[in-house]
């Protein structure tokens, strides 16, 4: 069936009431295997355990957000007595839903508990649902849609979702001598490239009192971070710029992971190779996609120290980055890792036309029972 969409110039509406559902469950799909995919990193060494209980976290929260639209927009092209508009995506871009969706569910969730307050119970929509069909004969589609409501709002209340701003998390890692060691880890759904993106610093605090139980530094970590984390920023920007603004915190580690884009012949309209992959393998329903995973590192090579005032000097960390060619300078990070999760049938089609390029992407491939493979 033809998907049917609403189009802007990189947005998309899917009005379509089969395009929306196979969107869904698309991404159900694909979220299932992200878990898995971060095991593989950890086993190769470029995951800590604790790195991966922190992705693990942030995957499933990406998951609950996209079951809670699936329910908001479960009868989507049905007539349900009132308009209710449509899920808009980035075709041109991500695959994503665009940022304006997840803000929009934030402020649904700031009032979720008071919806619910006024709407009949789960079984009472069930029983009048039952009751239509069959003494009215008739399909009880505003039912239906009421009761997908209740649902969305119930996700909202339920789960632990991902947000346009996750704001930083601090977990206590050990002591190094006399100074504490901490994971800090934050996400935000990029609004210029509509993708979820999770930040993960590894810092040690020679402060006298715990960074999370600073009432003043704390507050200034947190904002300070969230205001940094755009993605048209280098990774060597924001860890220096953290360094220079708080003298007894010594960023040692920054990473950050893009989670997307993602690919399907079905939604969007990204060109380059993969368009190409997934237009020759004609894969059926449910593996028609690519997904791309990247992860940027940049790590402190050493440390300087610099004069501070008349009397006193502080640490200033030099970071390390990529020897390779002179990409260091361009990437601002020491190490970038791109991977991309793809079915078993384009990921034939991929090794066969073997495009430029792909020699050094780590490809993760999902077989028909759902496995995951390393490649």
């Amino acid at each position: 069936m033809t998907d049917r969409t609403h189009t802007s110039v990189d947005h998309a509406g899917l009005t379509d009431t089969f395009a929306s559902r196979r969107y869904f469950r698309k991404f159900g799909a694909i979220t299932s295997h992200l878990a898995r995919v971060a095991g593989y990193m950890q086993a190769d060494g470029a995951l800590s355990k604790s790195d991966v209980k922190v992705l693990t976290g942030y995957l499933t929260s990406l998951t609950y957000t996209f079951r809670a639209l699936s329910m908001k927009y479960l009868l989507v092209g049905r007539e349900t007595g009132r308009f209710f508009g449509s899920l808009a995506m980035d075709k041109r871009d991500s695959g994503f839903p665009v940022v304006t969706e997840l803000m929009t569910m934030a402020n649904d969730a700031q009032q979720a508990a008071r919806h619910l307050e006024n709407m009949p119970s789960e079984s009472d929509l069930k029983d009048q649902m039952a009751r239509t069909i069959i003494s009215d004969r008739e399909l009880p589609t505003k039912l239906q849609f009421a009761l997908s409501q209740r649902l969305y709002y119930q996700e909202l209340l339920r789960a632990d979702l991902f947000w346009s701003r996750n704001d930083p998390v601090c977990e206590w890692l050990g002591n190094d001598g006399d100074r504490r060691r901490f994971l800090l880890h934050w996400a935000v759904y990029d609004s210029q490239i509509n993708l979820p993106v999770i930040y993960m610093m590894e810092l040690e605090d020679s402060g006298k009192v715990a960074l999370p139980k600073d009432q003043r530094r704390w507050p200034e970590v947190q904002a300070h971070l969230m205001a940094q984390s755009l993605g048209a920023l280098k990774l060597v920007t924001i860890a220096k710029g953290f360094d220079g603004d708080f003298d007894d915190l010594h960023p040692k580690r920054l990473r950050r992971l893009h989670v997307g884009p993602m690919y399907s012949s079905a939604y969007t309209e990204q060109s380059g190779p993969l368009r190409q992959v997934l237009a020759q393998a004609q894969a059926p329903e449910g593996q028609d996609w690519a997904l791309a995973w990247t992860l940027e590192e940049l790590e402190s090579e050493r440390v300087n120290e610099e004069r501070a005032g008349w009397f006193s000097t502080v640490e200033r960390e030099v970071f390390a980055l990529d020897p390779f060619g002179g990409r260091g300078a361009d990437t601002g990070a020491t190490r970038t890792q791109r991977s991309i999760i793809v079915p078993q049938r384009p990921f034939q089609v991929l090794v066969d036309l073997n495009p430029p390029g792909f020699a050094d992407v780590r490809k993760y491939v999902v077989s028909a029972a759902g496995q995951v493979l390393r490649y």
